[in-house]
């Protein structure tokens, strides 16, 4: 089994909470800092059981790093997948932030929701929900999301979206059993322009693990989307 402990390690919470909605889950933790702003969009397959709480040590190793940090919440109601994307993007039309990074399913979501010029490192990222559903990834998790089978929502699906409006990179493992290599190969074959980082036997959490072998690549392929 892959080392799952950065979903349940302790770190520091936010200096504060930003409400964008009426709603519990329209909320975004901040940890402000000397540099640009980036948002952390937080994977779970899109179930209502994972929020943006795991993605505390992610978000206090780069406001060390010198990031100011925005871990965006959004509502998670299987079978109403537009309001979860709506939610993204209205966070971050609020934010302007320099760059969205996005895990798993996050990385989904930040594809669907980033603003016109904004970079995207998405990290292992669900970006291709047809594939992802003939893999049955998660026991179903895209149909879940979707309210039934994705052939009809290309809207919804990155690799069937328009070129993205603005830089995206890629970072995923080679090992990866949550969402395979090849999702994101499959995003890159109708997006050529995407940049693709592979990291040979990495798997699905090294990506957002501050201790692991994986994490200074992720920090190389920030700062290139943001120079400071």
């Amino acid at each position: 089994m892959e080392e799952r402990s950065v979903l349940t390690r302790p770190a520091p919470g936010p200096d504060r909470t930003l409400q964008y909605g009426a709603d519990a889950d329209q909320v975004i933790d901040l940890w402000p800092g000397e540099g640009p702003t980036v948002a952390l969009v937080h994977g779970g397959f899109w179930r209502p059981e994972y929020d943006r709480t795991h993605l505390r040590p992610m978000a206090n190793a780069l406001r060390d790093a010198g990031w100011s940090v925005a871990a965006i919440e959004y509502r998670r109601r299987p079978g109403r997948p537009r309001p979860t994307v709506d939610d993204v993007r209205t966070a971050l039309d609020v934010l302007r932030p320099s760059v969205v990074v996005g895990h798993s399913a996050g990385g989904h979501l930040a594809m669907c929701a980033v603003p016109e010029g904004t970079a995207v490192l998405a990290l292992a990222p669900v970006a291709d929900l047809r594939l992802a559903d003939r893999l049955n990834l998660d026991d179903g998790a895209v149909t879940d999301f979707l309210g039934g089978p994705p052939d009809d929502c290309a809207d919804l699906d990155p690799v069937r979206m328009p070129d993205p409006p603005g830089r995206v990179v890629i970072v995923h493992g080679t090992d990866d059993e949550r969402v395979p290599l090849r999702v994101s190969e499959s995003y890159v074959a109708s997006h050529p322009a995407t940049s693709l980082v592979r990291i040979s036997g990495a798997g699905h959490y090294v990506v957002i693990d501050p201790e692991s072998e994986a994490w200074p690549v992720v920090r190389r392929e920030l700062t290139a989307l943001a120079p400071r």
